[in-house]
């Protein structure tokens, strides 16, 4: 099944030419996630041919401006263009209080259902599971309450070796419970074991989302082994001065978060409106971990 990520923005606090502020859409087993939402951020769906009544869950790292301002005007669009399914927002606390009060000003109403779940976390934590996938949100260290977000892929349903089903008479019962991790008792009291009938299990895929944040040994642990990390990257160590007073990383430090967790690959994005060219991030970054990317606008990264 799809698991993916669409950038919609990958700059810093305000919009540029070609990088508008923080969002991702990211399509996993059948649902689609849209991670922050700067402004602009409705205008990049349409221009990259994203139906965005698809989203289901919207999850906010933090509430600067360039994380969140796009929101209210995605959620008033929706409504506009006849939504009826409902949405849930994952987002630090003031979250609901903001949206309240300017819909209540503003005069907005949804015709869909609208829950806002506030996170307030000191641990990785795990605030939504499902069959397919679950989210995990953790704390990151930023001028105001700010999360990272860990999407994981839950283990598929194994699948049968070829001719076992007939080779042991297996019922559809049988089946499923093998699907499931099950052994195969039969009728004379024999266990064949699960291995036995199944193929080896994919590995289930991870994504982790860290964006605005300085740096910190914790969170490596938060994101140890995930296929792929995406990590801000505001400035590269000439600016390591502003990083440290701002609270956020350079490149050299997102490159040692990956390294220390030992993640697939670096997504590097959020770089600021000063990098015309941004080859300093990159290759301050690769010469630490070789794996790393630098985020595109409207680009699309497989997992």
């Amino acid at each position: 099944m799809e698991f993916n990520v669409l950038v919609l923005g990958s700059g810093a606090a305000t919009p540029t030419q070609t990088r508008n502020c923080s969002s991702q859409l990211i399509s996993v087993c059948g649902t689609r996630l849209l991670i922050d939402c700067g402004e602009g951020t409705q205008n990049r769906l349409r221009q990259y041919h994203q139906k965005f009544q698809a989203i289901k869950y919207v999850l906010l790292s933090h509430l600067h401006g360039d994380h969140f301002f796009g929101l209210p005007g995605l959620l008033s669009t929706m409504h506009l263009c006849g939504r009826t399914e409902p949405i849930t927002v994952f987002a630090p606390k003031g979250c609901r209080e903001s949206m309240e009060l300017l819909f209540e000003v503003s005069g907005t109403k949804t015709n869909y259902a609208l829950t806002i779940c506030e996170v307030d976390v000191e641990v990785p934590t795990i605030i939504h599971q499902d069959r397919y996938f679950h989210i995990e949100a953790f704390p990151l260290y930023h001028s105001v309450p700010t999360f990272g977000y860990k999407i994981v892929e839950e283990p598929p349903l194994l699948n049968l070796r070829p001719l076992v089903r007939d080779k042991y008479n297996m019922s559809n019962d049988d089946c499923v419970k093998v699907k499931a991790g099950g052994d195969l008792a039969m009728p004379d009291g024999t266990v064949i074991p699960n291995a036995t009938l199944t193929l080896p299990r994919r590995r289930p895929r991870s994504y982790a989302y860290c964006c605005d944040t300085g740096y910190s040994d914790t969170i490596a642990e938060a994101v140890q082994g995930v296929d792929l990390l995406c990590m801000e990257s505001t400035f590269d160590s000439t600016f390591a001065s502003i990083a440290e007073e701002r609270q956020h990383c350079t490149a050299a430090q997102s490159a040692s978060v990956a390294s220390a967790a030992g993640a697939g690959r670096l997504l590097l994005t959020h770089f600021s409106a000063r990098y015309r060219e941004i080859d300093p991030v990159l290759e301050e970054a690769k010469a630490i971990f070789p794996n790393t990317l630098c985020a595109e606008d409207g680009e699309k990264y497989e997992l």
